[in-house]
């Protein structure tokens, strides 16, 4: 009898045992469901608090811009401005109104924060050039005195001439005040944003990347408040059925012994093993990194030339005006020699072997002269040391990729860029730094000096080819959205090489047009900033019914646009497309453009939630900003484009393109539709007045000295920039050939004609002998 009873207790322990585990899961499902309950009150609450806190925040800036906005407008303030009485227009400003911590004046112009914007602050720069753009109070965050500042900035009017622009420093209480004052959970998140940046954050800082959702922007600035709760599973009714379900099973199985019959024979009994069946869970393999290959140490048909003799550099007679503000370029058999180029790479070579770098990749482009300034370049490189990568003939901006892509962080570009054919030059990278002005000055330096390296072995030298992962790299990340046809004009440039082959791989239907590599350039100028130079792409285009028409430069670091119409879209109008994609993705980045585009593009890139910063035009010196300045994207007017997002900062005429064919086969309009809602006013391409070697330079500073224009508000950072508020005019030295530059934007053709008269006027008063082309 007792063994039967033991039995019995033997076979109903599974029984108990899954229904405590029913109730295990019954109590589990029902604590999960009262925690997504909580998570839902919560999220409620941060709602709440941050659409109260956002219109409190709302209502505390538009406060401090009304305030501002009716004191600029007292007739005393410009009474003490046009005086140059400061400490009345101080008092006008500061007068009963506590909070203000400083108040500062500059001029229209802003000469004085363009002569060292990174000292003045670019934050104050930029709200300053805001208030600018369209006459009014603007407010934003920016680092002054030492810590985060609300600073608001309007423009003193009188008689519609701006007689000065004040600049109001509060503290971030002002605007921070309702966060920081807020119920807030500890569990919960609360910040004030401008652009990625959080300007003041309370709360679990883990949920920062989810606050984005429901933000509630601050109208008239780039600030927004933004708030997180932590995420539930949003099951809080099916974790309450569940539970309901497990307490049904648990009841079930209790009442499973009654059911049960005893057995009879102790030798009949089953081992009661089945409570221990059940599901395992797979153990997960974590895969290792892949690391890319390490660069080959060797190569076939690697070089190592005879020992160059222990001797001094040649003393050859160097033309000091073949270096340039951002590379070096002069005519191949006047200023320009094999032996010149020899030397440039030797103190190449010895800039680097101060800086520690040892490997630099070579590529040349197309012309007649560039097989022999390359073999010269990569002789002196070698002389000093240098490991050399010759990529052969590749564009400009292939050879930057071949930088990265062999790891050696240096390069070299033989090119004579968009210049005539008997022009050649060098564009140079060290240690990922775009030589440029007292850089490339120094190269000189060195070879007039003699303070070059020689290396007591040369260097060793290996040819690679690279174009294949140029294309399969961006391939790999691009693909067009549907088929678009275009025809592509390298003008016998570099490029020819390669663009279809990349336009082919992304996804276009390409026609190439002058894409045989010819360094005569026998069709026309590889320039596509020149209009002239567009009529056959232009032809083409309608011929075949392209949807649109694609021109680089002869190094390909340069893009043009023409549409099926015949219009050129200038490069400052396809930095607007571009910055409007960017700035989807990366909301608040700085964009930077060059003094020869548009008026229209800062409020663009404003519209869009990004931060316009105008430079000087230069490739080596828009890179050099972007670094500075963790630039998204730049542009300049004409045709460079760099994009660090995706891509390395670099200008890149062909990636430009597959970004804009990306871009473009994304819309349904066609791509003349797409650029019709872009803003556009009346302009002219880039003028230019051929001066004498150097005189370019000289001219601009008497220029300087002696131009007025009236009501104009003039930027002086590269050249003379006057902006009138229906329009601009600017003329500037070009630092690739002895030419003044020239633009000119206005909202209608009267003003065009106006702007482009009153330059007329003081050009020709400063030279009477210009032959000007408007």
């Amino acid at each position: 009898m007792k063994s039967s009873g033991k039995n019995a207790f033997k076979s109903i322990k599974p029984a108990w045992l899954l229904a405590g585990l029913a109730l295990l899961a019954a109590a589990w499902f029902a604590w999960a469901g009262v925690q997504e309950l909580a998570f839902a009150r919560l999220q409620s609450q941060v709602d709440a608090t941050r659409i109260s806190a956002g219109a409190e925040a709302v209502s505390r800036v538009q406060k401090a811009i009304s305030e501002l906005e009716g004191r600029r407008s007292r007739v005393a303030l410009a009474t003490a401005l046009q005086r140059e009485d400061q400490a009345s227009a101080d008092d006008v400003i500061k007068g009963a109104w506590a909070a203000v911590e400083a108040v500062e004046w500059h001029d229209p112009g802003l000469d004085e924060p363009y002569a060292d914007p990174k000292a003045f602050g670019y934050g104050k720069l930029g709200v300053l050039e805001l208030a600018l753009q369209d006459n009014t109070t603007r407010a934003a965050i920016v680092k002054d005195a030492g810590a985060p500042r609300l600073a608001l900035a309007a423009p003193v009017l009188a008689d519609g001439r701006v007689l000065s622009v004040v600049y109001v420093r509060l503290p971030l209480e002002t605007v921070t005040a309702p966060l920081a004052s807020a119920e807030l959970s500890d569990q919960s998140y609360l910040a004030l944003r401008q652009g990625r940046h959080s300007v003041f954050e309370r709360g679990d800082t883990a949920l920062a990347n989810s606050a984005e959702y429901g933000a509630v922007p601050l109208a008239g600035t780039r600030l927004r408040v933004v708030a997180a709760a932590p995420a539930g599973s949003g099951g809080m009714l099916t974790h309450f059925l569940l539970a309901a379900l497990s307490l049904l099973v648990a009841a079930g199985l209790l009442l499973q012994p009654h059911l049960k019959l005893r057995r009879k024979a102790d030798g009949d009994e089953a081992p009661g093993d089945t409570a221990d069946a059940g599901p395992t869970l797979a153990e997960l393999q974590a895969s290792g990194r892949i690391k890319p290959p390490e660069p080959e140490p060797e190569a076939d048909g690697m070089q190592k030339p005879p020992m160059p003799p222990a001797a001094a550099a040649s003393r050859t007679v160097l033309d000091r005006s073949i270096f340039r503000a951002y590379d070096i370029r002069g005519v191949v058999g006047k200023t320009l020699d094999e032996e010149t180029a020899r030397l440039i790479g030797q103190a190449i070579g010895s800039v680097m072997q101060a800086q520690g770098a040892k490997a630099i990749v070579v590529g040349r482009d197309g012309r007649l002269s560039s097989p022999r300034m390359a073999a010269a370049l990569i002789d002196g490189l070698r002389r000093a040391g240098r490991e050399v990568f010759d990529i052969g003939e590749a564009p400009t901006p292939v050879t930057y990729f071949a930088a990265y892509q062999l790891r050696a962080g240096s390069c070299v570009s033989v090119t004579g860029s968009h210049n005539p054919p008997d022009y050649n030059g060098f564009k140079i990278v060290i240690e990922g730094e775009t030589l440029a002005g007292d850089a490339i000055g120094n190269l000189y330096e060195r070879i007039v000096e003699n303070d070059l390296y020689l290396a007591d072995e040369p260097g060793l030298a290996s040819k690679r080819e690279i174009t294949e992962d140029y294309v399969n790299r961006i391939a790999g990340d691009i693909q067009i959205e549907r088929k678009i046809k275009v025809v592509v004009d390298c003008g016998s440039g570099i490029a020819g090489a390669i663009a279809p082959q990349l336009l082919e791989a992304i996804g276009a239907d390409v026609e190439p047009l002058f894409c045989e590599v010819d360094g005569n350039f026998p069709h026309h100028h590889p320039d596509p900033s020149d209009p002239a130079n567009l009529r056959d792409l232009v032809n083409v285009v309608q011929r075949v019914d392209a949807d649109l028409g694609l021109a680089f430069d002869g190094d390909g670091d340069r893009l043009g646009v023409v549409t099926k119409s015949g219009e050129m879209i200038y490069p400052d109008r396809l930095l607007m497309l571009f910055a409007a994609d960017v700035l989807e993705r990366n909301p608040g980045a700085c964009i930077i453009y060059d003094v020869k585009c548009t008026g229209h593009l800062a409020m663009h890139i404003l519209r869009h939630g990004g931060s316009p910063l105008m430079w000087k035009t230069g490739h080596s010196l828009i890179k050099a900003k972007m670094r500075e300045t963790e630039a998204e994207l730049a542009g300049e007017m004409s045709g460079h484009f760099f994009f660090r997002e995706r891509w390395y900062g670099f200008d890149d005429g062909l990636y430009a393109a597959a970004r804009l064919l990306e871009i473009l086969s994304s819309r349904a309009e066609t791509p003349q539709e797409i650029f019709d809602t872009l803003p556009k006013g009346v302009s002219t391409p880039e003028l230019k007045i051929e001066v004498e070697e150097g005189r370019q330079y000289t001219f601009i500073e008497d220029f300087l000295a002696k131009a007025k224009f009236e009501g104009a508000r003039l930027a002086t950072i590269d050249g003379l920039r006057a902006d009138w508020p229906d329009g601009w005019g600017l003329v500037r030295a070009s630092n690739t050939t002895p030419v003044l530059v020239l633009r000119f934007d206005a909202k209608d053709e009267a003003a065009l004609t106006r702007i482009k008269e009153a330059f007329r006027e003081q050009l020709l008063a400063t030279d009477s002998s210009l032959k000007l082309p408007f």
